[in-house]
Formats: C-alpha cells, sequence, structure tokens
C-alpha cells in the first residue's frame, strides 16, 4: 500500500475532498518525523508506537569483497507493534 492508497483510503470512509484528504495524511506523516527527529516517541493505542535508537560507531565488513569498513553513528526508528495490531494481522480479532 503506499500513500496515494492511504490518502483514496480516508476519502472512501471520511467523504473529504482529496485534496483534504491528502493534505491530513501529509501532515500525520509529517507530525510524526517531526516528533522522532526530536527524539520523543509517537504512540498509537491500539497500533504500535514508534521511538528512535542511537546507534553507536562500529567497524563492519563489506559481504563482497571482506574489507572493513566504519560505519558511522546514526539514529534509527524503531517500530514495536502494539497488541490490537498483532492480532488483527493474525486474524484474531
Amino acid at each position: 500500500m503506499t500513500k496515494i492508497d492511504i490518502v483514496n483510503r480516508v476519502l472512501e470512509h471520511t467523504g473529504l475532498p482529496k485534496q483534504d484528504a491528502d493534505i491530513a495524511v501529509a501532515t500525520i506523516i509529517t507530525l510524526i518525523k517531526g516528533a522522532l527527529a526530536k527524539d520523543q516517541p509517537v504512540i498509537l493505542r491500539r497500533f504500535g508506537s514508534f521511538q528512535t535508537r542511537a546507534k553507536n560507531l562500529r567497524i563492519g565488513r563489506n559481504p563482497k569483497t571482506g574489507e572493513e569498513a566504519e560505519i558511522s553513528a546514526r539514529n534509527v526508528v524503531r517500530f514495536k507493534a502494539g497488541k490490537h495490531f498483532k492480532q488483527a494481522v493474525n486474524g484474531e480479532s
């Protein structure tokens, strides 16, 4: 499913004009990215939570050549699915 598919589903369920549905979806995505950029967790009840996690500088290997390479420190996004989300994915509810 792509962003436009989500916009179309919001459009179907709410009856909003397409432009408004697109703005709503884009706003939600922007808010989530903004909170994560500030290291704030995003918790969506009955769905899951997004958090950032710091990764330290480390040495890795190029799998093709075996040559060592430095992997820089960075933040990564972690998603932890909520109980209801897991059940829905597994067809339990």
